[in-house]
């Protein structure tokens, strides 16, 4: 099977909910994080949520059925409660090595915790460890995270998940492909955090399930039962989508990141060095970035809207459901 740009990006904004909100409840929240909610720059996590389920509140992180941890890459991500060892346990280290030390980490950290809530950096302390090899020990699926984006996190334990790693790999992949298909081994490990040892075998397990494509940036798979919605044509579109930094329909490297931004120009502006802007989305296609500080949102936009579209990309802006904000969200258009 053969398909174009448009094509592409219409499945990644169809399995990504992106033409069209879900409504409002437990199930659209674990389908809007399928691939996880990165949480690494402040409100991201609940700024996707908000591009893609119905009446999202400030307070929707709050749900029971979503957890925060360490996932891919080892960034923050918030993700259904029941698919918690798909983004942690997924990620156990082949290394055997660095398996029994992630262990042994989380063993200590649930100790010195006693089913209490405490800082990372208190953690730190007492353990003797840096804080940041806390994200070591959760490969094993017991640690839980809360973390506003200011200070360290806390932590607190649970139980380990009763799975095994390359089951849950293969999970993860299925997630990948499902909504960032058509992808490759290579794409896979990129975006999970997964070294090639550990990625390729995880891919190979699935081939019974995929079928081929080639896509204007090369070969590549999609799962079979994601064949039909690739093949579909492009149904209507959002007028507007404000996806914030680290959003799954961007988060992209290599060729990939080509075939959702042609221009190398306008690439080094949403892939920065630093920490990532917002990417804009109009009839869905993405036309430019923006940032936020506090009620202040910039956007530059790399072609001229129609008054249409940018009032839908306003629109967007102030229905942020973002808490705390002393005045209302005000939109400033960097020509």
């Amino acid at each position: 099977m053969t398909v174009g740009r448009e094509q592409v990006l219409a499945f990644r904004r169809r399995t990504g909910a992106l033409d069209e909100r879900r409504p409002a409840g437990p199930a659209s929240l674990r389908r809007a994080a399928w691939a996880g909610l990165t949480d690494s720059v402040p409100r991201a996590a609940l700024l996707q949520l908000h591009a893609r389920v119905d009446a999202t509140s400030s307070a929707a992180l709050d749900d029971p059925g979503l957890v925060q941890v360490w996932g891919p890459r080892f960034s923050t991500y918030v993700v259904p409660v029941e698919d918690r060892a798909v983004f942690t346990v997924a990620r156990t280290p082949a290394d055997d090595d660095r398996r029994r030390f992630a262990a042994d980490v989380a063993v200590r950290l649930e100790a010195f915790l006693d089913g209490r809530e405490e800082s990372a950096n208190a953690a730190g302390r007492a353990l003797g460890v840096h804080p940041n090899q806390f994200r070591y020990a959760a490969t094993t699926g017991r640690v839980l995270i809360r973390w506003d984006g200011a200070s360290r996190p806390l932590l607190r334990t649970t139980a380990a998940p009763d799975v095994d790693p390359a089951q849950a790999r293969r999970e993860l992949a299925r997630r990948y492909l499902h909504v960032l298909g058509p992808g490759t081994a290579d794409g896979f490990g990129d975006w999970a955090g997964l070294r090639a040892r550990s990625a390729v075998p995880a891919f190979a397990s699935l081939r019974d399930e995929l079928v081929p494509v080639r896509t204007p940036v090369g070969d590549a798979w999609v799962l079979a039962d994601d064949e039909a919605t690739l093949r579909a044509p492009a149904g209507p579109t959002a007028a507007a989508r404000l996806l914030p930094s680290g959003d799954a329909f961007f988060l992209l490297q290599g060729r990939d990141r080509e075939l959702l931004v042609p221009d190398p120009g306008r690439r080094a502006e949403l892939w920065t060095s630093r920490v990532w802007p917002g990417a804009v989305l109009v009839d869905g296609d993405v036309v430019g970035w923006w940032r936020r500080a506090e009620e202040k949102v910039t956007v530059r936009t790399w072609v001229a809207l129609t008054a249409a579209s940018r009032a839908a990309v306003e629109r967007e802006a102030t229905s942020m459901p973002l808490p705390g904000l002393r005045a209302p969200v005000v939109v400033r258009w960097d020509a």
